[in-house]
């Protein structure tokens, strides 16, 4: 599923093969969509910049108008040369944009507008800051966590306001790094933990874009990996592994549907009790 990681290599790649190309054609199933592009000249314009924000794809074209699209949970782009074979059907195309010898096709989208930079500067305020952004401050954003009250942890680190890009894979994962129960309030987290836990994330989401991916046009692999294990069947420490044992203590994984949302989450009763102890982050 999209999360902060998956949307910045997509954006990176995409930016590889399309910043400073013209708009050659553009469609969308939206009717709204197709409209603003009309309206606003889109085929012909040039793509200056590719890039993300937590979970939301941002594509400019000069300094007055950019596409902004959100993923959910089913979305994706994808990058093919003209001529080449989607992977998908049709039926789930939702933009298609034709430039410098490449098709970018939005699969799926849920969410997709053509905004001014002055309301996509607005929209990004909404948003807490950026993980993958190279001045998150981690400390600054352990402090919004801690804000959150008597939010369950398992939906503060969902909140995009809180902090953006983080969705349901690493919040499982995370969680469980810091011996946190989902379900703890915020503020009954300690300071240095939440710090750790912040910091984590920064570092977490890093490793997962980091990787050489050279010239090809693969915007995802699927590959996430958050123990650092090379085994294939070791990528996770909690998360899609409900009822196996719990690597760091062998008791079994539970999964449950947990906070506003009822989203699934993954954890150890035993490494993550809701009554908290005293341990070292990540032991």
């Amino acid at each position: 599923m999209p999360e902060g990681d998956t949307i910045f290599r997509t954006a990176r790649t995409l930016a590889r093969a399309l910043t400073d190309q013209r708009v050659e054609g553009f469609e969308s199933a939206f009717a709204p969509l197709s409209v603003a592009a009309e309206n606003a000249g889109l085929v012909g314009r040039v793509v200056t910049e590719v890039g993300a924000h937590g979970k939301h794809l941002l594509m400019h074209f000069g300094p007055e108008l950019c596409l902004r699209t959100h993923m959910r949970m089913s979305g994706s782009w994808h990058l093919y040369r003209s001529g080449d074979a989607w992977q998908r059907p049709r039926s789930q195309l939702r933009i298609l944009l034709q430039a410098g010898g490449f098709e970018a096709v939005a699969f799926l989208v849920h969410e997709a507008e053509l905004i001014g930079e002055k309301q996509l500067g607005a929209a990004l305020a909404r948003l807490g800051p950026d993980v993958l952004a190279p001045e998150f401050d981690s400390a600054a954003v352990a402090e919004r966590v801690l804000a959150a009250g008597a939010r369950p942890m398992c939906d503060v680190l969902l909140d995009q306001r809180v902090l953006a890009g983080v969705g349901n894979v690493f919040k499982s994962e995370l969680l469980f790094l810091a011996r946190v129960h989902p379900l703890r309030p915020a503020s009954s987290v300690a300071p240095a933990v939440a710090r750790e836990l912040t910091a984590r994330a920064q570092q977490l989401l890093r490793v997962n874009v980091s990787a050489a991916h050279g010239g090809g046009i693969t915007t995802y692999t699927g590959l996430r990996r958050t123990t650092g294990r090379a085994n294939p069947g070791d990528r996770l420490w909690v998360y899609g592994r409900g009822g196996q044992p719990c690597r760091r203590c062998g008791t079994p994984i539970v999964m449950q549907r947990m906070g506003e949302h009822a989203r699934s989450t993954y954890f150890c009763p035993q490494c993550q009790p809701l009554t908290p102890s005293v341990r070292a982050f990540g032991a």
